[in-house]
């Protein structure tokens, strides 16, 4: 993946947001997707061999559209500043969790997880959470997930320009959630609106030549939580 050649357009459009510019140089964004798309291609390659769930995948079932939905943001600019692929066996606009690619200059992130469950769902994650604390204690409180990802609460992602180097949990409830104890020993778990943990990583990272594996050793990382929390949504789909 050719990456001084995606976040060079990626920074020209950051800059020049508007659709003049981008049909004049969409020669030049063809071939930064092209590029980004044979990363994601890499990606479900190595993903594959830890979860063959998802080996039936090809970039366009993961990459999201380029286009900006403006219909209800104030910011009217008509593109996206980043590229984003979302490896999920369900494909990305399923429940199901996946693993997620975001690359953009300055910006660039993995995640694993799940995001935006509805109430229903969230409700049942919840309650397997509750039923059986010790098992999703040794999914997210092992030594190796605390180092790579953080605890819950440790890390914020406000948005794509303020988020912490790690984290575990986009989004928190401020109170215990409806029906369930406030005095829960584990009260924060169920607290979180989504099981989402990500690690940020330089603009260098993808052009390295073991990218790959440095890549499939972090979501290796966070696989059981998210086996844990689709074992629920599963149910649901």
């Amino acid at each position: 993946m050719n990456t001084t050649l995606i976040l060079d357009f990626l920074q020209k459009i950051a800059e020049n947001n508007n659709t003049t510019w981008f049909h004049e140089h969409k020669a030049e964004y063809q071939q930064a997707k092209a590029e980004f798309e044979q990363g994601v291609k890499e990606a479900i390659q190595t993903i594959a061999t830890f979860d063959p769930t998802i080996a039936h995948l090809t970039p366009k079932d993961c990459c999201y559209r380029f286009n900006r939905d403006i219909r209800f943001s104030p910011d009217k600019s008509p593109y996206k500043r980043h590229f984003g692929a979302y490896i999920s066996a369900h494909g990305k606009k399923g429940l199901h969790g996946g693993y997620y690619i975001h690359v953009r200059p300055g910006h660039c992130v993995l995640a694993t997880g799940v995001y935006w469950l509805p109430t229903n769902i969230l409700t049942a994650v919840r309650n397997e959470i509750m039923g059986n604390i010790d098992e999703w204690q040794a999914c997210v409180e092992n030594p190796t997930f605390v180092e790579t990802y953080g605890r819950v609460n440790e890390g914020f992602w406000e948005d794509d320009d303020y988020m912490s180097e790690k984290g575990f949990g986009i989004t928190h409830l401020k109170k215990a959630p409806r029906d369930f104890p406030a005095d829960y020993e584990h009260i924060d778990y169920l607290k979180m609106k989504d099981y989402c943990c990500w690690q940020t990583v330089g603009d260098n990272f993808f052009s390295q030549p073991d990218w790959t594996k440095k890549m499939a050793h972090l979501f290796r990382v966070a696989k059981p939580m998210m086996d844990f929390t689709n074992s629920v949504i599963d149910d649901y789909e």
